[in-house]
């Protein structure tokens, strides 16, 4: 597993939020740079974590200039559920089926445990991947990184 480096193309996807929208990355092509971020599963610890404080600052994360794609290998069904349960509003993406395919073509999905590892992909509005990092499943992520790299689009 060799995550996509700096500068890269972003693959594009298409994948199903957690209301069973069809949501493709080359939608906010030209029109929104895109935090694009992996994560193991919903209802974990460190996951729900990680999204809440995302939730608690999604005006740095989701407006006019970004985007906030967070996405697992959940169903979309759990994925409403979670979603409901602590009032995530942003999309959440499921990439259950074929199974682990988006996390597979940005280099981050753990065949091993059959899930994303906690991957975050800062996409520019030219869908070139611009800041880029990965960290292990107990270990969650820096917010604030992202806000710094968002500030220098």
């Amino acid at each position: 597993m060799q995550p996509l480096d700096v500068g890269t193309k972003a693959p594009d996807f298409t994948l199903k939020n957690q209301h069973g929208e069809t949501v493709t990355l080359a939608h906010f092509k030209g029109e929104k740079n895109v935090v694009l971020l992996f994560y193991p599963f919903a209802f974990t610890g460190v996951c729900t974590g990680e999204l809440c404080a995302l939730r608690d600052e999604l005006p740095k994360f989701s407006g006019d200039d970004v985007q906030l794609l967070a996405v697992s290998c959940d169903s979309p069904f759990s994925l409403r559920v979670f979603a409901e349960q602590e009032g995530l509003e942003y999309p959440l993406l499921s990439d259950f089926w074929p199974h682990g395919e988006a996390s597979r073509a940005y280099g981050v999905f753990d065949e091993e445990k059959g899930c994303a590892v906690r991957g975050t992909f800062i996409i520019d509005k030219e869908g070139v991947i611009r800041w880029t990092v990965v960290n292990g499943l107990p270990d969650a992520r820096d917010l604030g990184d992202y806000v710094k790299v968002l500030e220098t689009l």
